[in-house]
C-alpha cells in the first residue's frame, strides 16, 4: 500500500533512517578507537556523530509515525510489528541519548558508555529487521500494480450523512480499486464487469490491506498471504483466511456512487 509520507511515491522513512544508522554505528566505532588509543579527537568525533544520529533519528521518526498512523492497516499483524519496530527504535534512541549525557567531552568514554552504545546497536539491528519485514512482507510503502489496476487511489470523507458520495460513476475502470476512509472504517470501492462494489479493506486472516492487493474478475487477493474473496458476496474463495469479508451496499445516481453504511 502506498506510503502516506512520500515524495512522488517514494516513502520518506526508509530514506531517512539510513542516516541515524550510519551515525550511531560510527559513534560506537569512534568511541572504541578513542578508548583503545586514548585519543580525545576520536572521542570528539564520536560525540558529534552521536548528536547527528539523535537528530536524524528524530527527523526520520516523523514520516515513520505518519505512516504508522495512516498507512499501516489497523488491527493487523503489520500494526503489531510496526509497534514493536517503533518501540525498539525509541529504546535505542534513549540508550544513545543517555550515553551522550554520561560523556564528559573531550574525555575518552568509559567502558560502561560503550556497553550502552553496543546495546543500542543490537536494538537497532532488531528494529531494522522488523522494518525490513514491514516493507518486504507487509508491503508497507509498496504499491504493486497489476494489469489494468491503475494508480493508487485513496480518499477520506467526513460527516455522518447517509448515503455517502464516494466516487463518480466514471472514476474507476473495470478491476480498479479505491480505498476510502469513512466514519472510522477502511472500505474498498471497486469496479467489476457488473458494476461497483464495496467491501472491508482488512483481510480476515492477518488484516492485510485488500486495497493494496489485486482485483480481477470479481475476486480480490490479499497481498500478504494470498487469501482470495468474492467482492460481490464477500465469500471466501481460498485461504489461508477462514472467513469472508463484509460487503456494503452501493447505489448510483446522476453519475455519482453512494455508499450505504
Amino acid at each position: 500500500m502506498k506510503s502516506t509520507a512520500h515524495i512522488k511515491g517514494h516513502p520518506l522513512h526508509p530514506i531517512l533512517v539510513t542516516f541515524p544508522i550510519a551515525f550511531f554505528i560510527g559513534t560506537l566505532l569512534f568511541d572504541i578507537m578513542a578508548l583503545v588509543n586514548d585519543r580525545y579527537d576520536f572521542a570528539f568525533v564520536a560525540s558529534c556523530m552521536q548528536i547527528a544520529g539523535i537528530t536524524t533519528a528524530l527527523l526520520a521518526a516523523v514520516p515513520g509515525i505518519i505512516d504508522y498512523i495512516f498507512t499501516v492497516p489497523p488491527k493487523s499483524s503489520g500494526k503489531k510489528r510496526a509497534t514493536r519496530h517503533g518501540l525498539l527504535n525509541v529504546l535505542n534512541l534513549v540508550l544513545f541519548f543517555v550515553a551522550w549525557l554520561l560523556k564528559r567531552n573531550p574525555y575518552v568514554p568509559a567502558f560502561g558508555i560503550l556497553l550502552l552504545e553496543m546495546a543500542g546497536i543490537v536494538l537497532l539491528g532488531f528494529a531494522g529487521w522488523m522494518g525490513g519485514t514491514l516493507v518486504y512482507r507487509n508491503q508497507i510503502g509498496v504499491f504493486t500494480r497489476y494489469a489494468g489496476g491503475g494508480k493508487w487511489k485513496e480518499e477520506r470523507f467526513t460527516g455522518n450523512d447517509q448515503p455517502i458520495e464516494v466516487a463518480n460513476s466514471d472514476e474507476l475502470k473495470t478491476d480498479q480499486m479505491k480505498l476510502v476512509h469513512v466514519q472510522g472504517k477502511r472500505i474498498v470501492i471497486g469496479k467489476t464487469e457488473t458494476g461497483y462494489v464495496a467491501f472491508d479493506d482488512g483481510c480476515t486472516h492477518k488484516g492485510g490491506s485488500l486495497a493494496g492487493g489485486a482485483m480481477i474478475c470479481g475476486t480480490v487477493q490479499c497481498p500478504w498471504h494470498g487469501s482470495q474473496f468474492d467482492v460481490n458476496t464477500g465469500q471466501l474463495k481460498t485461504g489461508p483466511a477462514k472467513q469472508g469479508i463484509v460487503i456494503y451496499r452501493l447505489t448510483e445516481d446522476n453519475g455519482k456512487v453512494y455508499l450505504h453504511l
